[in-house]
């Protein structure tokens, strides 16, 4: 049990220099509210730029009318794969603008959602998303158990969706997309629990190192991508379809 000072035994079992347990939740704690700033705060520029291309004819048409809908498809993935392997060598600046171009690219990719589906189910999908998505990332701030194992077993159903998704892309199978998108409800919903924790255990881990803003940017991306599964997977199955 941690006291006022003792050799730095974080939570997560770090080791080196002498930490005073409660800076060390002061300054967890304002990790994790940076980390929500900029997920909430990407949310809002995907909604943002989402909205406006859904109700600019001028920009969807040739958007979804066109072979640069597939450009627009996998654009997000290209951003991801720098983020993910490039954010170490990057600065902040640079990570955080790349963070936000994703979001906006992201945006424009969404705005197929609000052209599809009727805007009443779209808020209400929004708030049952986000409610999902507080429920199970603050049991995974809380919780004392570790979620690892989980996280193995959830990335693994996060390689089958991918998979079946692709396949699904050919043959187009109403029953398949349902059972994606079931699966694709469990495993981001118990992704944001898995990551929440593993953003407390980096903290940890990294204590006293200049790196928390890069940090921050990359567990917002890890939380975002959660929530705009969580959320795109609810609207196959709840969405209502404007006719």
């Amino acid at each position: 049990m941690w006291n006022q000072q003792q050799p730095n035994q974080s939570p997560f079992g770090g080791y080196g220099q002498t930490v005073d347990r409660a800076v060390f939740d002061e300054g967890l704690r304002k990790h994790m509210l940076r980390v929500y700033n900029f997920m909430m705060i990407g949310l809002a520029v995907t909604g943002l730029v989402a909205a406006l291309v859904a109700s600019t004819p001028a920009l969807y048409v040739p958007i979804f009318t066109t072979p640069l809908k597939w450009v627009v498809m996998l654009a997000p993935l290209a951003f991801i794969m720098v983020l993910s392997w490039k954010f170490e060598s990057m600065s902040v600046g640079a990570l955080q603008g790349t963070f936000w171009a994703f979001c906006a690219v992201m945006g424009v990719s969404m705005a197929s959602i609000f052209l599809v589906f009727t805007g009443a189910s779209v808020a209400r999908v929004f708030f049952i998303t986000a409610s999902m998505f507080a429920a199970m990332s603050l049991w995974g701030y809380t919780t004392k158990a570790d979620l690892s194992k989980m996280g193995a077993f959830l990335m693994m159903g996060l390689i089958g969706i991918v998979i079946a998704s692709l396949v699904n892309i050919l043959v187009g199978s109403t029953a398949l997309q349902f059972a994606i998108s079931v699966i694709g409800v469990l495993v981001f919903t118990g992704l944001t629990a898995y990551d929440t924790q593993r953003i407390k255990q980096e903290y940890a881990e990294h204590y006293g190192h200049d790196t928390n803003t890069k940090l921050a940017i990359m567990g917002a991306l890890s939380l975002y991508l959660n929530f705009i599964n969580l959320f795109q997977m609810l609207m196959q199955l709840m969405g209502q379809r404007d006719e």
